[in-house]
């Protein structure tokens, strides 16, 4: 039986609106290493994590308030044997009032059990969704993956 792609669920007090901006603010909760732009439909934009990860996001699904689809078109993971594991995968942020709440239903597709980044990337999304985004939710302040300074030497 194939097992289900990874998934976090959120819950804030937060307007749907709070969170589909806080979403698109990837450099506020994700990493500061971002190339391009990740607001509206189209945009595309890359992230980097050190010489350890790269990938290239399409937003490709945009309803506003509501959810949120990054299609990575391309990614290259050093730790892995198959560096392109994350290409094709689509990253989904769900979001639905509940209970006077903000729910945030986070679903990695093609991030499952049987590929080798799986616990890697589960532990780096759990730091970056339950923790950083969380935080930007609730405090208003997430801890991104922050940019590198340049050497001056």
């Amino acid at each position: 039986m194939k097992k289900p792609d990874y998934q976090i669920v959120l819950t804030v007090d937060a307007t749907p609106q709070e969170v589909f901006k806080n979403i698109n603010s990837v450099t506020k909760w994700w990493t500061e290493n971002l190339e391009g732009r990740s607001q509206k439909l189209h945009d595309e934009f890359s992230v980097r994590f050190g010489d350890v990860h790269y990938s290239k996001q399409k937003l490709v699904e945009v309803i506003p308030d509501k959810k949120v689809v990054w299609l990575v078109t391309d990614s290259k993971l050093n730790f892995v044997e198959d560096k392109q594991e994350w290409t094709n995968t689509k990253i989904i942020f769900e979001i639905a009032e509940k209970d006077g709440k903000t729910q945030v239903l986070f679903t990695h597709v093609g991030l499952v059990p049987q590929v080798e980044c799986y616990d890697g990337c589960t532990k780096g999304w759990d730091q970056y969704i339950k923790g950083s985004l969380f935080k930007m939710l609730t405090k208003g302040k997430g801890e991104p993956g922050l940019r590198k300074k340049q050497s001056t030497h």
